[in-house]
């Protein structure tokens, strides 16, 4: 007993209008969209509309956080950037400086990151109170060490 075109349950026949059924794709239990169950997908290679998107694929858009910041492997960004703020890193390090305001306490780590004025008012304090200044800088290089300390020019030490 063969069923000709009329097979409303046949995923290879056109069916148009609505169903019987009252639901949507042409066929009792068609998909939404007109596309009847058993539809091949597209042949390998070939691009698939993205969901939310009207047409093609769209381009990622910039990073919304600083102006003037090159994501990673930007050559505005030759160490990286920040995983968090996006902020790029320096050349400078924060071990380095660290060590240098704790173990030289006269602002010398201040001095190796750019911030020179800084550096200044604690070699002067140092000196001024006879070692009793040297407080500033030991503390300061601890914080350098314990947060994510930036160099003069506003960039994260790594």
């Amino acid at each position: 007993m063969s069923q000709g075109p009329e097979n409303p349950y046949d995923p290879y026949q056109p069916q148009g209008g609505q169903p019987e059924g009252g639901q949507p794709g042409g066929q009792p239990g068609g998909q939404p969209g007109g596309q009847p169950y058993g539809t091949p997908p597209p042949a390998y290679g070939q691009p698939q509309q993205p969901y939310g998107q009207p047409g093609g694929y769209g381009h990622p858009q910039p990073y919304p956080g600083y102006p003037g910041v090159m994501p990673m492997g930007m050559p505005g960004a030759p160490y990286g950037v920040h995983p968090v703020t996006g902020i790029p890193y320096s050349d400078k390090q924060k071990v380095i400086a660290g060590l240098l305001q704790i173990l030289v306490p006269f602002g010398i780590g201040r001095y190796y990151v750019g911030d020179n004025g800084i550096g200044t008012a604690q070699l002067l304090v140092t000196i001024l109170t006879c070692g009793v200044g040297a407080l500033w800088p030991v503390i300061d290089g601890i914080l350098m060490l314990a947060t994510d300390s930036k160099d003069a020019n506003g960039l994260m030490l790594r």
